[in-house]
């Protein structure tokens, strides 16, 4: 961490298409080697996917009620105190919160192998808007993991 001033946030600019700042986002996070154009074409071609198999659902609600659905409320720290490591459970910034579910469902997406990227990242955001899917099922893993160690909370400083 720097000493000197604190990093400065850059705000992202809305994807040319949906003019949306999550999509955006969405597209930051599955590109892969600075190749933004196929990373767009992924997205697209995965919010065209949930358009058709969901008529009466608009993409971009599905895709913001998805990640509403995956983002952690509270997450396990590791902190050492007196020679033992504790996990301490904290609460996530909304920062953090977004962060986290998109890593997660991109993640997710990548280890479905022998399925094409676009129809993970759309199979994967129809399952966590329904609250069910894998994505779902980390978040419920972290929530789990931050109840059992509940008893050591007040190590959160």
């Amino acid at each position: 961490m720097s000493r000197r001033r604190r990093a400065n946030k850059r705000s992202l600019t809305a994807d040319p298409k949906f003019n949306n700042e999550l999509v955006a986002r969405v597209t930051s996070y599955v590109m892969v080697e600075g190749k933004r154009s196929v990373a767009e074409k992924i997205v697209y071609g995965a919010l065209d996917q949930i358009k058709q198999q969901m008529e009466d659902q608009d993409p971009l609600e599905v895709l913001t009620r998805a990640v509403d659905n995956v983002k952690p409320k509270v997450e396990v720290r590791s902190r050492r105190v007196g020679g033992a490591t504790y996990q301490v459970p904290v609460e996530v910034s909304r920062n953090r919160q977004l962060a986290l579910a998109l890593r997660w469902i991109v993640q997710l997406c990548r280890s479905r192998k022998g399925t094409p990227m676009e129809k993970a990242l759309a199979m994967e955001l129809m399952e966590a808007f329904k609250n069910q899917g894998n994505a779902v099922k980390k978040r419920d893993d972290t929530h789990r993991m931050a109840q059992a160690n509940k008893a050591f909370a007040h190590y959160a400083w």
